[in-house]
């Protein structure tokens, strides 16, 4: 009897673990183009912590109004800005990803942005310079004004986002070659969250990297520690493959996750949260995508489709 109790309890504290929220993320945008004010930005932090990560930075200011309109934040807008964004990690370099960081730069406070060489350089070379806005890093073109560190990760480390209690790392992408693109792996104590920016399928991109990446986070999800995924899915099936720019579909998506799937155990992935992000609004492509999705969700994927300031918790 004492050996069955001690079973019981034992799986009741694996199911709490595996149950228990460990991350607040706050969408300020969620579209992949077409609206300027909701493009690709999550804010990610520690439960609770109001301490957070900027996973892009399409939209800023008009997602901070709509987290204050939908109650999930309750202090002025600047408050948010300023103090609870406490870090940027920027995936690449185009505008739908890191606009938004750019225009709100005049009233924001000092803190890094983390990215890979490619994105860094993109800010030094094109963003903040005289010819398109103001130098607001700490190296470049002067004058130099010193209001963000440009933190240039690799694929190596592990970095500690000071003030936050996350620790991230990042993985390369392929985006439309040779553009490059990239994701980061968001971890808490023993939780973790992946977030993926714009990315091609591997079989489009005739690239290993998303294969690469599902081999490094797979043990992750069989140690129930990978809390969710966010992943887009920019146009419906119906798009031709060879106009995707390095995007997925409804399709792709699948084929990536069935891939995952191959290294992690299909009995894993069942009830895995996937956010699904940057589809592009036009006409009916959310409801379209969507049913699509959900059509060929034959590993029983737990899908969230975020809204512009709602709180999701994982």
């Amino acid at each position: 009897m004492k050996r069955i109790l001690c079973l019981l309890f034992l799986l009741g504290h694996l199911v709490t673990n595996a149950q228990k929220k460990t991350f607040d993320i706050v969408p300020l945008g969620v579209y992949g183009g077409g609206i300027e004010g909701n493009l690709s930005s999550y804010l990610i932090s520690q439960k609770g912590a109001n301490a957070y990560i900027a996973l892009d930075a399409g939209t800023i200011m008009s997602g901070i109004q709509a987290a204050i309109a939908q109650k999930t934040f309750k202090v002025e807008e600047q408050e948010v800005l300023k103090n609870y964004i406490k870090a940027y990690f920027v995936s690449h370099g185009h505008l739908d990803h890191n606009s938004g960081l750019i225009i709100n730069s005049p009233t924001d406070a000092k803190k890094p942005i983390y990215g890979l060489p490619f994105t860094i350089d993109i800010f030094k070379k094109h963003y903040f310079i005289n010819d398109t806005w103001i130098n607001f890093a700490n190296v470049g073109e002067a004058p130099i004004l010193n209001k963000y560190n440009y933190v240039i990760m690799d694929t190596l480390n592990t970095l500690e986002v000071p003030q936050t209690n996350l620790k991230i790392k990042a993985f390369e992408l392929a985006h439309v070659k040779p553009y490059q693109s990239s994701a980061v792996l968001v971890a808490s104590a023993n939780s973790c969250v992946l977030y993926l920016s714009d990315t091609g399928a591997d079989r489009i991109e005739q690239s290993k990297q998303l294969e690469n990446l599902w081999k490094a986070v797979a043990p992750l999800i069989v140690e129930k520690k990978l809390k969710g995924i966010l992943l887009e899915c920019s146009f419906t099936n119906a798009q031709p493959e060879k106009l995707l720019f390095g995007h997925l579909t409804p399709k792709l998506f699948m084929e990536e996750m069935n891939k995952l799937a191959s290294f992690a155990g299909i009995d894993a992935m069942e009830g895995l949260p996937l956010i699904v992000t940057h589809i592009k609004p036009e006409g009916d492509n959310p409801k379209t995508i969507a049913k699509e999705l959900h059509a060929a969700n034959n590993l029983k994927l737990k899908f969230i489709f975020p809204k512009q300031g709602k709180r999701i918790e994982l």
